[in-house]
């Protein structure tokens, strides 16, 4: 029997809006499943029910293990000491026999203490005087060198750090002050010695700026960041001599260019289409961000897009096992080059399997964007220098990441301006092997007289 065509149109509809319906619930299943082990999400924003993969027991005891180098606290010569005792044994402990003598070497055991830290305050008494000639009254002037404002370039360098680099709020530095140095300061007084700070390093942070355009290997991320209601974004380069953070109003190809500069060097990334200008054979994209897109492949409905996923993730696998080998130093470069060769042909062809026969639509773009830029999958096999994972410029951005979430960005331009040099002049002398607050100080102090600041990148 016939069905009514209008039967016919309503169960056509009807299975169209059933298709809808079950693509929209396995996308909202998807964004549900998403943990920082198959997307970008961070480790700290995964809930309790996120599952561990077990790590295999490798029967080793916790901590280092035999043949790792001691990391322990140098003992200060005996003239920095504030005190010395000997303490000698009277009796043997096994017959208890008298002893007597000296131990030629013996065992130092140092315990230090924090002294009791009070400022250091100088007072200047600017006179004022008449003239007995013209009447008019003429007020002494400071030393040249001193500071105008109440606080030296110690208690700036200090305020500096609390605030720009260990995340604390203005109150809570001005409290710290207190408790710890004895310092009356007030949160004006706070916000005064950042401005201070901030300027400091302005010309410090230029010449790291600089810096990066020559570099021959680069490591750039981003993050969100808000400036007043405004959302902007915080950059990040690593180089072997300097780190830089800016913040810019815009996560775009022209805020990427402005902080890299002009195509040179090795650049490594994620897959993020603002680095696209540079050139496939010069850029390097991140593995542990691959590693997470494998996994959400594995974990789709798609029987052929699990299969494919499973099987990228057995070949990251076998081709992180030998990087560690060439890192380590067990396996030449050239070996490894030879052992990767049928490994690339074998991921580009998974790629290529998943970009034609994967139901899944976001499978079969991400896989096509793949292999367009497959290139920057292997740089680092035939270029020395570069990694293939972006973690050293992940771990740079975390301190700023931290200080986000407690702060929620900047509230002006100038607190920008802070953030981004005080994070680039400590990251950078934590490279270079140098004193941080050291250089702060000196910096301060040559803004405060009007000299030259001190250089960054001096050994």
């Amino acid at each position: 029997m016939p069905r009514d065509p209008r039967d016919v149109e309503r169960i056509a509809e009807l299975e169209s809006k059933l298709e809808r319906a079950l693509k929209r619930i396995e996308e909202l299943e998807e964004k549900l499943g998403s943990s920082s082990r198959n997307s970008s999400k961070p480790p700290s924003s995964d809930p309790p029910t996120v599952a561990r993969d077990p790590k295999t027991p490798t029967g080793r005891r916790p901590g280092g293990q035999p043949g790792h180098k001691r990391h322990q606290r140098e003992l200060l010569p005996p003239d920095k000491v504030r005190s010395v005792t000997d303490c000698k044994p009277t009796h043997c402990g096994h017959c208890e026999r008298r002893l007597r003598g000296d131990d030629p070497r013996p065992v130092r055991h140092q315990v230090a203490e924090l002294p009791k830290i009070e400022p250091l305050v100088d007072e200047y008494r600017l006179h004022s005087l008449r003239c007995s000639h013209c009447g008019e009254r003429t007020r002494g002037q400071l030393p040249e060198g001193v500071p105008t404002g109440a606080f030296g370039p110690t208690v700036i360098a200090a305020i500096t750090l609390l605030l720009g680099v260990y995340g604390l709020s203005r109150r809570d530095a001005a409290e710290l002050m207190r408790d710890l140095f004895a310092l009356p300061i007030s949160v004006g007084g706070v916000v005064g010695c950042q401005k201070i700070g901030g300027a400091a390093l302005a010309h410090p942070h230029e010449q790291a700026q600089a810096q990066v355009q020559r570099a021959a290997v680069k490591n750039a991320d981003e993050t969100g960041w808000k400036t007043g209601n405004v959302y902007a974004c915080l950059w990040v380069v690593v180089t072997a001599s300097v780190t830089v953070f800016r913040i810019q109003a815009k996560r775009s190809r022209v805020a990427a260019k402005r902080l890299l500069g002009n195509v040179r060097g090795l650049l490594g990334t994620d897959r993020y289409s603002v680095y696209d200008y540079w050139p496939t054979r010069l850029r390097q994209f991140c593995w542990a961000h691959l590693s997470r897109l494998f996994v959400r492949f594995s974990e789709r409905s798609d029987p052929k897009t699990k299969a494919i996923g499973v099987a990228l993730i057995a070949e990251k696998d076998q081709m992180f096992s030998w990087w560690h080998r060439v890192r380590d130093g067990t396996l030449s470069r050239s070996t490894f080059q030879r052992y990767m060769r049928p490994l690339q042909g074998r991921v580009v062809h998974l790629l290529e399997d998943a970009a034609r026969r994967s139901s899944c639509a976001k499978t079969r773009r991400s896989c096509e964007r793949l292999l367009s830029k497959q290139r920057a999958l292997w740089t680092f096999v035939h270029r020395e220098g570069i990694e293939p994972t972006n973690n050293i410029g992940e771990r740079a951005i975390r301190r700023a990441v931290i200080i986000r979430k407690t702060s929620f960005g900047s509230q002006s331009e100038h607190g920008c301006r802070f953030l981004e040099r005080v994070l680039t002049v400590h990251a950078t002398l934590r490279q270079r092997g140098r004193s941080v607050h050291d250089f702060i100080v000196d910096a301060c102090r040559a803004h405060m007289l009007g000299r030259p600041s001190p250089s960054l990148l001096a050994t």
